[in-house]
């Protein structure tokens, strides 16, 4: 048995992902086991993709997507090549919808896209004040409901009551980052930034 074999043996006994399989994969803290499902659950939507390229789907899964910063800009490029604005002076702009789930959304975002796969870390989302919260106690993730994400010039956005959170692929978050997305709130942004609350793609869930 080559090195090599004998070091995927191993990896595969302690339920942890070859790092030869990591070099070539996406960033991810998740055992063997559940890394195998997050990579068929990837392989499905890219091949739902495939099979119908010219219809838009109802909600993209943002946490399955090996660069999603890219098609964060991509939404960008379709809102400014219809809209005929200038794509450097635009900004993302996410809006916390009422659907709990992808399951709800019956059709397409009118502008921009809806996008599932958020889990909020150091608060939670309060569905009926629709605004950021408090953690409740032993609660270490907040999956977070369907988010529209489109376009503004940056002149035109209004930030009163946002807290710009950071999103983060990983847990590791650091060289994660993906992007910052407006969220809601009642309390002065201050208290979760100081709180390190932050959008996490992949929790391991």
């Amino acid at each position: 048995m080559s090195e090599k074999m004998e070091d995927l043996m191993n990896s595969m006994f302690l339920d942890r992902v070859p790092p030869s399989w990591e070099r070539l994969a996406w960033p991810s803290g998740r055992p063997l086991a559940s890394w195998l499902i997050d990579v068929t659950a990837r392989c499905t939507q890219l091949g739902t993709w495939c099979d119908a390229p010219s219809q838009v789907p109802r909600v993209t899964w943002l946490s399955g997507l090996r660069n999603p910063t890219s098609f964060l800009t991509a939404i960008k490029q379709v809102i400014a090549q219809k809209e005929k604005r200038e794509l450097d002076k635009l900004i993302v702009m996410t809006e916390v919808t009422g659907m709990e789930s992808a399951e709800k959304v019956g059709s397409a975002a009118p502008r921009g896209a809806y996008l599932s796969g958020f889990f909020l870390d150091g608060a939670r989302w309060d569905l009926e004040e629709s605004c950021t919260a408090t953690s409740r106690p032993k609660e270490m993730f907040c999956p977070m409901p369907v988010v529209n994400c489109a376009a503004l010039p940056a002149t035109e956005a209004d930030m009163t009551g946002l807290f710009l959170c950071p999103c983060y692929k990983t847990m590791f978050r650091g060289p994660t980052w993906v992007f910052d997305a407006q969220l809601k709130t009642k309390d002065p942004p201050a208290k979760w930034i100081l709180a390190g609350v932050a959008l996490i793609l992949d929790v391991g869930e």
